[in-house]
C-alpha cells in the first residue's frame, strides 16, 4: 500500500501534494459525493456487528436519507459499557489501536476510542497534507523534506493529539527531538529536546497553542536548564547559543527561541488556538497552522497556507450539522431529536453543532462531540477553494474547555464551590476570555449577609479545584492546575451577584409565563452562549457587562 513517505523518498512532489492535499481541490459536489460513497461502506460494516445494530435500534439504512431519518444521534454514554472495557468483538472492525481523551469526572475517566488500521492509513494521508500546508510559502509551494527534526511538546500517541503527530511524523519522516521521549516527565522531555536541538536544529513543532507558548516562556524567563558542561562539550550548541544572544541583546530584549531556530512548521489545535496564535509566532517566529479535530474522529478541518478559515476533509468521517435552533430546541427538552443539515446546506455566518460518523470501520454513529463550529463563507475566495470554511466557535454540551488544559464539568465546578464551605444561593458558570487570557467566570450570589471580596473567593475556590485534581486528574489532563503552573494563570474569576438576583430572575421568568422548567437559569454555560441572563448585569456597576 503506497503511503505518503515513500512518495516523498521517491521526489513525487506532485503526486505528493494530490494525495495528502487533493481535498482542496474538490468540488462541493465532488466532496459530497466522496461523503456519500464512504459513508455506505460504513454502513454495511455497521449492519453486521453487534454494537452497530444496537446504536442503530435495528435500522439497515440503504440510503443517506434512510440513515439520517432512521437513525438516532448519539453521546459516547451510548457506547457503554463496551467502549470503556475495550471490547473488540462487538465493533464493525478490529482495532489498530485504542486511544483515549478526558472523560467525565466521577462517571468514567477516559473516553476510549478503537481505531481500526484502515482508518490510520486514511488518518497518515490527512496528517501529512496538514504538514505540507503548514510547511508552504506564501505562494503555496510546500518547502517539507525527510528528516525534519520537531519537538516533541504532545502528548503520548494513545492521547488524540499524540496519535496526530505520530501520524505526521510517519507520514513525512520526521525526527522527533528527543528521539527517546516515550516515559519522560514533560520537563525531562522539554529540556532534553531543547538539548538536542541546539546541536542539531529545529525545523518544527506542534501541539496545543498553550503549550507553545508555555515552552517558549519557559525559554525566555532561562527556566530551561542547559548546563555550562554540556555546552563545552557541544561546540556546535555553544555557537547556536551565542549567535541568540547577539540577536537578542541588538533586538534589546530577552532571547527567544526564534532568535535560536528558524522554524518551518508549526501546527497547533486546541479550543483557544486563536487566542494564543499570536503570542506562538512572536515567540517561535512561525504562526501556527490551525487544524480542528479530535480523539473521536481524527482530523475534521485545517487551515490552509493564507492562514484563515479551516476546509473540511471529506474522507475520515461524515459530517452532518445541528442548527443552532434545532439546538436550542434540544436544550429545553432533552427527548428533542434535532433535525441536521449536510455540508451543502449550511449558511454562511451561522453556527451548528457538529455531528460525526467514523469512516474505515469507526464505531462512532451520528455522535455529537460537543462542539460548536461557526462557518465563515462558502468557499475559500482566495486560494479557490471551493468548501465551506469554518472556526471553531465553542463547546455545544457542559464541558467547560479552557486552554486545552483545564477541562470542567457542572459537577466538579459545584463539588469545588461546595467544598469552599462558603453560603451561597446559587452561581453560573461562564469560560470568558479576560484580558486575552481564558477564564472560568463565575457569578454568585452570597446568603446569610456573608462578606466576601471576589478576589478571596476566586483563590479559595482555585485551591478547591487544585485539592480536586489529586481526585479527577486523568495523567495528561488536569481540572485547573497545569493552568497555573504551565502558563502563570489564574484561571478563576468571580463577580458577585446583588442579594436578590436569582429570585428576581425566577420572578422576571413567571411574569413572562415561562414553563416551570425554564425559570431556573442554566447553572453551567458555554463559552460565547447568549442565554447569559441580563439580570446578573442590571443591578451591578457595569463591570460585569464590559468584560463578557
Amino acid at each position: 500500500m503506497l503511503r505518503p513517505i515513500d512518495l516523498l523518498r521517491q521526489g513525487k512532489k506532485e503526486e505528493l501534494w494530490q494525495m495528502c492535499c487533493g481535498f482542496i481541490d474538490l468540488s462541493l459536489e465532488q466532496f459530497m459525493v466522496i461523503q456519500e460513497r464512504l459513508l455506505l461502506e460504513q454502513l454495511e460494516l455497521l449492519k453486521n456487528c453487534e454494537m452497530g445494530r444496537r446504536i442503530m435500534c435495528g435500522a439497515m439504512p440503504e440510503t443517506v436519507e434512510e440513515f439520517r431519518e432512521q437513525v438516532p444521534l448519539t453521546t459516547y454514554a451510548d457506547y457503554l459499557p463496551e467502549l470503556v472495557e475495550k471490547r473488540e468483538d462487538v465493533l464493525p472492525a478490529k482495532p489498530a489501536m485504542w486511544v483515549h481523551t478526558i472523560g467525565r469526572a466521577g462517571e468514567y475517566n477516559f473516553k476510549w476510542i478503537p481505531l481500526p488500521q484502515r482508518f490510520l492509513y486514511e488518518l497518515e494521508k490527512v496528517t501529512g497534507g496538514v504538514g505540507l500546508l503548514a510547511s508552504c510559502n506564501p505562494q503555496g509551494n510546500s518547502l517539507v523534506k525527510e528528516h525534519l527534526k520537531i519537538l516533541s511538546t504532545m502528548g503520548s500517541r494513545y492521547y488524540g493529539s499524540g496519535v496526530v503527530a505520530h501520524s505526521m511524523q510517519q507520514a513525512l519522516g520526521y525526527d522527533f527531538l528527543p528521539s527517546n521521549a516515550e516515559g519522560m516527565a514533560f520537563q525531562e522531555k522539554i529540556e532534553t529536546g531543547f538539548r538536542e536541538a541546539l546541536c542539531r536544529g529545529l525545523d518544527a513543532f506542534g501541539g496545543l497553542p498553550s503549550i507553545l507558548v508555555y515552552i517558549g516562556e519557559m525559554f525566555k524567563q532561562g527556566a530551561i536548564n542547559i548546563d555550562t558542561r554540556f555546552l563545552l562539550s557541544h561546540p556546535t550548541a555553544s555557537a547556536r547559543l551565542i549567535k541568540g544572544l547577539i540577536k537578542s541583546k541588538l533586538a534589546r530584549r530577552p532571547m527567544l527561541p526564534k532568535d535560536l531556530w528558524s522554524i518551518k512548521v508549526v501546527v497547533g489545535g486546541g479550543a483557544d488556538s486563536a487566542i494564543f496564535q499570536k503570542r506562538v509566532e512572536e515567540l517561535w517566529g512561525k504562526r501556527p497552522l490551525e487544524l480542528y479535530g479530535g480523539t473521536e474522529g481524527g482530523v475534521y478541518a485545517t487551515q490552509a497556507w493564507d492562514y484563515e478559515g479551516m476546509t473540511f476533509i471529506s474522507n475520515l468521517n461524515f459530517f452532518e450539522f445541528i442548527p443552532e435552533r434545532e439546538q436550542f430546541k434540544w436544550q429545553l427538552d432533552h427527548s428533542y431529536q434535532p433535525k441536521t443539515v449536510l455540508l451543502d446546506e449550511v449558511k454562511a455566518g451561522e453556527s451548528y453543532e457538529i455531528v460525526i460518523t467514523n469512516f474505515h470501520g469507526g464505531v462512532l454513529v451520528r455522535h455529537r462531540i460537543g462542539d460548536i463550529v461557526k462557518i465563515t463563507s462558502l468557499r475559500n475566495e482566495k486560494l479557490g477553494i471551493d468548501i465551506p470554511q469554518m472556526t471553531f466557535e465553542r463547546r455545544a454540551d457542559d464541558l467547560i474547555d479552557i486552554a486545552s488544559l483545564g477541562r470542567l464539568t457542572e459537577r466538579v465546578i459545584w463539588e469545588a464551590i461546595e467544598n469552599t464551605g462558603i453560603p451561597y444561593v446559587d452561581y453560573v458558570a461562564r469560560k470568558e476570555v479576560i484580558d486575552n487570557k481564558p477564564v472560568l467566570h463565575l457569578y454568585l450570589e452570597l446568603r446569610d449577609d456573608y462578606i466576601a471580596s471576589e478576589g478571596s473567593m476566586a483563590a479559595e475556590i482555585r485551591e478547591q479545584f487544585k485539592k480536586l485534581d489529586g481526585k479527577y486528574r486523568c495523567n495528561f489532563y488536569s481540572l485547573i492546575g497545569d493552568m497555573e503552573t504551565m502558563l502563570g494563570l489564574k484561571p478563576v474569576e468571580v463577580t458577585l451577584l446583588p442579594q436578590g438576583a436569582f429570585s428576581n430572575y425566577i420572578a422576571q421568568r413567571e411574569a413572562e409565563n415561562a414553563d416551570l422548567g425554564h425559570l431556573k437559569t442554566p447553572t453551567h454555560q458555554p463559552f460565547g452562549q447568549d442565554a447569559f441572563p441580563a439580570w446578573s448585569f442590571q443591578s451591578c456597576c457595569g463591570s460585569c457587562a464590559s468584560r463578557s
